[in-house]
Protein backbone atom coordinates (compact mmCIF):
# COMPACT_ATOMS: atom_id res chain seq x y z
CA UNK A 1 0.00 0.00 0.00
CA UNK A 2 1.33 3.44 -0.90
CA UNK A 3 1.10 6.12 1.75
CA UNK A 4 2.44 9.46 2.89
CA UNK A 5 3.94 9.48 6.37
CA UNK A 6 4.90 12.36 8.62
CA UNK A 7 5.25 13.07 12.33
CA UNK A 8 2.82 15.30 14.15
CA UNK A 9 2.41 15.88 17.87
CA UNK A 10 -0.38 14.85 20.18
CA UNK A 11 1.17 16.81 23.04
CA UNK A 12 4.34 18.69 24.04
CA UNK A 13 6.48 15.55 24.12
CA UNK A 14 4.48 12.86 22.38
CA UNK A 15 5.31 12.58 18.68
CA UNK A 16 2.89 10.49 16.66
CA UNK A 17 3.55 9.19 13.17
CA UNK A 18 0.56 9.61 10.89
CA UNK A 19 0.20 7.69 7.68
CA UNK A 20 -2.27 8.81 5.05
CA UNK A 21 -3.20 6.11 2.56
CA UNK A 22 -3.17 7.38 -1.01
CA UNK A 23 -5.82 4.99 -2.34
CA UNK A 24 -6.56 1.26 -2.68
CA UNK A 25 -4.22 -0.39 -5.19
CA UNK A 26 -2.13 2.79 -5.23
CA UNK A 27 1.17 0.96 -5.43
CA UNK A 28 0.02 -0.88 -8.55
CA UNK A 29 -1.42 2.25 -10.13
CA UNK A 30 1.67 4.36 -9.51
CA UNK A 31 3.62 2.04 -11.79
CA UNK A 32 1.45 3.18 -14.70
CA UNK A 33 2.46 6.30 -16.58
CA UNK A 34 -0.99 7.05 -17.99
CA UNK A 35 -4.62 6.24 -17.22
CA UNK A 36 -5.28 3.67 -19.92
CA UNK A 37 -7.23 1.40 -17.60
CA UNK A 38 -10.73 1.74 -16.22
CA UNK A 39 -9.44 2.81 -12.81
CA UNK A 40 -7.33 5.94 -12.31
CA UNK A 41 -5.88 7.23 -9.07
CA UNK A 42 -7.00 10.82 -8.54
CA UNK A 43 -4.11 12.71 -6.94
CA UNK A 44 -5.81 16.13 -6.78
CA UNK A 45 -9.55 16.49 -6.25
CA UNK A 46 -11.19 19.92 -5.99
CA UNK A 47 -14.93 20.18 -5.31
CA UNK A 48 -17.16 23.27 -4.91
CA UNK A 49 -14.18 25.49 -4.13
CA UNK A 50 -14.55 29.17 -3.33
CA UNK A 51 -11.61 31.39 -2.39
CA UNK A 52 -11.17 35.15 -2.04
CA UNK A 53 -8.47 37.49 -0.75
CA UNK A 54 -10.43 39.37 1.89
CA UNK A 55 -11.11 42.92 0.70
CA UNK A 56 -9.21 42.45 -2.58
CA UNK A 57 -11.23 42.36 -5.77
CA UNK A 58 -10.49 38.72 -6.53
CA UNK A 59 -12.31 35.45 -6.07
CA UNK A 60 -11.96 31.98 -7.49
CA UNK A 61 -14.67 29.36 -7.93
CA UNK A 62 -14.06 25.83 -9.18
CA UNK A 63 -17.01 23.46 -9.24
CA UNK A 64 -14.86 20.39 -9.80
CA UNK A 65 -11.32 19.59 -10.91
CA UNK A 66 -9.54 16.22 -10.93
CA UNK A 67 -5.91 15.51 -11.78
CA UNK A 68 -4.81 11.90 -12.08
CA UNK A 69 -1.70 10.09 -10.98
CA UNK A 70 1.18 10.38 -13.42
CA UNK A 71 -0.26 13.28 -15.42
CA UNK A 72 1.87 16.21 -16.51
CA UNK A 73 -0.39 19.26 -16.39
CA UNK A 74 0.20 22.77 -17.69
CA UNK A 75 -1.95 25.45 -16.06
CA UNK A 76 -2.31 28.48 -18.31
CA UNK A 77 -4.21 31.76 -18.18
CA UNK A 78 -3.83 35.49 -17.86
CA UNK A 79 -1.99 37.16 -14.98
CA UNK A 80 -4.16 37.48 -11.91
CA UNK A 81 -6.57 34.72 -12.94
CA UNK A 82 -5.72 32.54 -9.94
CA UNK A 83 -3.18 30.02 -11.24
CA UNK A 84 -0.70 30.51 -8.40
CA UNK A 85 -3.60 30.64 -5.95
CA UNK A 86 -4.69 27.19 -7.13
CA UNK A 87 -1.22 25.76 -6.47
CA UNK A 88 -1.21 27.35 -3.01
CA UNK A 89 -4.60 25.79 -2.27
CA UNK A 90 -3.50 22.36 -3.47
CA UNK A 91 -0.39 22.60 -1.27
CA UNK A 92 -2.31 23.83 1.77
CA UNK A 93 -0.43 27.14 1.81
CA UNK A 94 -3.82 28.85 1.49
CA UNK A 95 -7.23 27.55 2.54
CA UNK A 96 -10.55 27.96 0.69
CA UNK A 97 -13.48 29.79 2.23
CA UNK A 98 -15.58 26.78 1.30
CA UNK A 99 -15.31 23.55 -0.62
CA UNK A 100 -12.94 20.62 -0.45
CA UNK A 101 -9.42 19.98 -1.72
CA UNK A 102 -7.88 16.53 -1.49
CA UNK A 103 -4.19 16.16 -2.26
CA UNK A 104 -2.73 12.66 -2.37
CA UNK A 105 -5.92 11.44 -0.72
CA UNK A 106 -5.65 13.91 2.17
CA UNK A 107 -8.23 16.60 2.88
CA UNK A 108 -5.68 19.37 3.40
CA UNK A 109 -8.29 21.74 4.81
CA UNK A 110 -8.90 19.40 7.74
CA UNK A 111 -5.27 19.61 8.90
CA UNK A 112 -3.90 22.12 11.36
CA UNK A 113 -1.43 24.69 10.07
CA UNK A 114 1.45 22.71 11.57
CA UNK A 115 0.26 19.43 10.07
CA UNK A 116 -0.28 21.05 6.67
CA UNK A 117 3.33 22.23 6.73
CA UNK A 118 4.58 18.75 7.66
CA UNK A 119 2.43 17.13 5.00
CA UNK A 120 3.64 19.62 2.39
CA UNK A 121 7.30 18.99 3.21
CA UNK A 122 6.86 15.23 3.10
CA UNK A 123 4.50 14.81 0.14
CA UNK A 124 4.90 17.74 -2.27
CA UNK A 125 7.85 19.12 -4.18
CA UNK A 126 7.51 22.88 -4.70
CA UNK A 127 9.39 24.84 -7.37
CA UNK A 128 9.08 28.63 -7.45
CA UNK A 129 9.80 31.23 -10.12
CA UNK A 130 11.98 33.21 -7.69
CA UNK A 131 13.85 30.07 -6.52
CA UNK A 132 13.32 30.81 -2.79
CA UNK A 133 16.81 29.66 -1.81
CA UNK A 134 18.12 30.74 1.59
CA UNK A 135 21.05 33.04 0.94
CA UNK A 136 22.86 32.16 4.18
CA UNK A 137 22.96 28.43 3.38
CA UNK A 138 25.25 26.67 0.94
CA UNK A 139 23.78 25.02 -2.13
CA UNK A 140 24.05 21.60 -0.47
CA UNK A 141 22.30 22.78 2.68
CA UNK A 142 19.55 24.38 0.58
CA UNK A 143 18.97 21.06 -1.18
CA UNK A 144 18.84 19.25 2.17
CA UNK A 145 16.58 21.88 3.77
CA UNK A 146 13.41 19.71 3.94
CA UNK A 147 15.30 17.22 6.09
CA UNK A 148 16.53 19.94 8.42
CA UNK A 149 13.10 21.45 9.11
CA UNK A 150 11.01 18.27 9.49
CA UNK A 151 11.38 15.58 12.14
CA UNK A 152 9.49 13.25 9.81
CA UNK A 153 12.45 13.19 7.43
CA UNK A 154 15.63 11.78 9.00
CA UNK A 155 18.81 13.12 7.45
CA UNK A 156 20.66 9.89 6.75
CA UNK A 157 23.83 9.16 4.75
CA UNK A 158 21.58 7.83 1.97
CA UNK A 159 19.82 11.20 1.79
CA UNK A 160 23.15 13.00 1.52
CA UNK A 161 24.19 10.60 -1.24
CA UNK A 162 20.92 11.34 -3.03
CA UNK A 163 21.58 15.09 -2.78
CA UNK A 164 25.01 14.60 -4.33
CA UNK A 165 23.54 12.43 -7.09
CA UNK A 166 20.83 14.99 -7.88
CA UNK A 167 23.39 17.80 -7.99
CA UNK A 168 25.54 15.74 -10.34
CA UNK A 169 22.53 14.97 -12.54
CA UNK A 170 21.73 18.68 -12.97
CA UNK A 171 25.42 19.65 -13.32
CA UNK A 172 25.92 21.70 -10.16
CA UNK A 173 27.93 19.11 -8.19
CA UNK A 174 30.98 21.39 -8.30
CA UNK A 175 29.02 24.24 -6.73
CA UNK A 176 27.61 22.60 -3.60
CA UNK A 177 29.89 24.60 -1.27
CA UNK A 178 28.89 27.91 -2.84
CA UNK A 179 26.11 30.25 -1.72
CA UNK A 180 23.11 31.21 -3.89
CA UNK A 181 24.47 34.65 -4.74
CA UNK A 182 27.47 32.94 -6.33
CA UNK A 183 25.28 31.07 -8.83
CA UNK A 184 23.78 32.01 -12.17
CA UNK A 185 20.00 32.16 -12.59
CA UNK A 186 19.94 28.74 -14.22
CA UNK A 187 22.11 27.22 -11.50
CA UNK A 188 19.91 28.69 -8.78
CA UNK A 189 16.79 27.16 -10.31
CA UNK A 190 18.49 23.80 -10.74
CA UNK A 191 19.44 23.88 -7.05
CA UNK A 192 15.83 24.72 -6.18
CA UNK A 193 14.62 21.80 -8.29
CA UNK A 194 17.01 19.46 -6.45
CA UNK A 195 15.48 20.65 -3.17
CA UNK A 196 12.00 19.86 -4.52
CA UNK A 197 13.04 16.37 -5.61
CA UNK A 198 15.15 15.34 -2.61
CA UNK A 199 12.18 13.85 -0.72
CA UNK A 200 11.01 11.83 -3.76
CA UNK A 201 7.55 13.46 -3.65
CA UNK A 202 4.66 11.87 -5.58
CA UNK A 203 3.47 15.37 -6.55
CA UNK A 204 5.41 18.30 -8.02
CA UNK A 205 3.91 21.80 -8.09
CA UNK A 206 5.92 24.28 -10.16
CA UNK A 207 4.96 27.95 -10.37
CA UNK A 208 6.51 29.51 -13.50
CA UNK A 209 9.71 27.51 -12.90
CA UNK A 210 11.27 28.80 -16.14
CA UNK A 211 9.94 32.36 -16.04
CA UNK A 212 13.33 33.89 -15.22
CA UNK A 213 15.43 31.61 -17.42
CA UNK A 214 16.91 31.82 -20.90
CA UNK A 215 15.77 29.25 -23.52
CA UNK A 216 18.65 26.85 -22.88
CA UNK A 217 18.05 26.76 -19.13
CA UNK A 218 14.28 26.58 -19.69
CA UNK A 219 14.72 23.34 -21.61
CA UNK A 220 17.18 21.99 -19.06
CA UNK A 221 14.91 22.64 -16.05
CA UNK A 222 11.88 21.16 -17.81
CA UNK A 223 13.92 18.10 -18.79
CA UNK A 224 14.86 17.59 -15.13
CA UNK A 225 11.23 17.84 -13.99
CA UNK A 226 9.90 15.54 -16.71
CA UNK A 227 12.70 12.99 -16.24
CA UNK A 228 11.85 12.80 -12.53
CA UNK A 229 8.10 12.54 -13.18
CA UNK A 230 8.62 9.76 -15.71
CA UNK A 231 11.09 7.85 -13.56
CA UNK A 232 9.07 8.07 -10.33
CA UNK A 233 5.60 8.06 -11.97
CA UNK A 234 4.96 11.36 -10.21
CA UNK A 235 2.32 13.95 -11.03
CA UNK A 236 3.62 17.29 -12.35
CA UNK A 237 1.48 20.44 -12.26
CA UNK A 238 3.15 23.50 -13.75
CA UNK A 239 1.89 27.08 -14.07
CA UNK A 240 3.23 28.70 -17.23
CA UNK A 241 2.62 31.70 -19.46
CA UNK A 242 4.80 30.23 -22.18
CA UNK A 243 2.53 28.61 -24.75
CA UNK A 244 5.58 27.26 -26.58
CA UNK A 245 6.00 24.80 -23.70
CA UNK A 246 2.52 23.30 -23.40
CA UNK A 247 3.03 20.64 -26.08
CA UNK A 248 5.35 18.90 -23.63
CA UNK A 249 2.48 18.29 -21.20
CA UNK A 250 -0.12 15.53 -21.37
CA UNK A 251 -2.88 17.86 -20.16
CA UNK A 252 -3.63 21.59 -20.28
CA UNK A 253 -5.94 23.46 -17.90
CA UNK A 254 -6.89 26.88 -19.26
CA UNK A 255 -8.00 29.25 -16.50
CA UNK A 256 -10.37 30.98 -18.87
CA UNK A 257 -12.87 28.31 -17.83
CA UNK A 258 -12.82 29.67 -14.28
CA UNK A 259 -14.36 33.04 -13.49
CA UNK A 260 -12.70 35.37 -10.97
CA UNK A 261 -16.22 36.40 -10.03
CA UNK A 262 -19.19 35.20 -8.05
CA UNK A 263 -20.50 32.85 -10.74
CA UNK A 264 -20.16 29.13 -10.11
CA UNK A 265 -18.48 27.10 -12.82
CA UNK A 266 -19.13 23.85 -14.57
CA UNK A 267 -16.66 21.03 -13.78
CA UNK A 268 -13.23 21.87 -15.18
CA UNK A 269 -12.08 19.92 -18.17
CA UNK A 270 -8.41 19.07 -18.42
CA UNK A 271 -7.71 18.61 -22.13
CA UNK A 272 -4.74 17.33 -24.09
CA UNK A 273 -2.68 20.03 -25.82
CA UNK A 274 -3.33 20.47 -29.53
Amino acid sequence: MSYISYITTAGPSSPVTRRYTLAPKAQELRRRRSCTHAICLIVIHVKDLFFSYGQADFSLRIAELNINDGESVAVTGSSGSGKTTLLNLIAGIALPASGRIETNGVDVGSLSESDRRKFRISAIGLVFQEFELLEYLTVLDNILLPFRVSRALPLTPDVRDRALALADEVEIADKLARYPDQLSQGERQRAAVCRALITRPPLLLADEPTGNLDPANTDRVLDILFDYANREVATLVTVTHDHDLIDRFSTVIDFKQFHASGTAEQPAEAVPPT
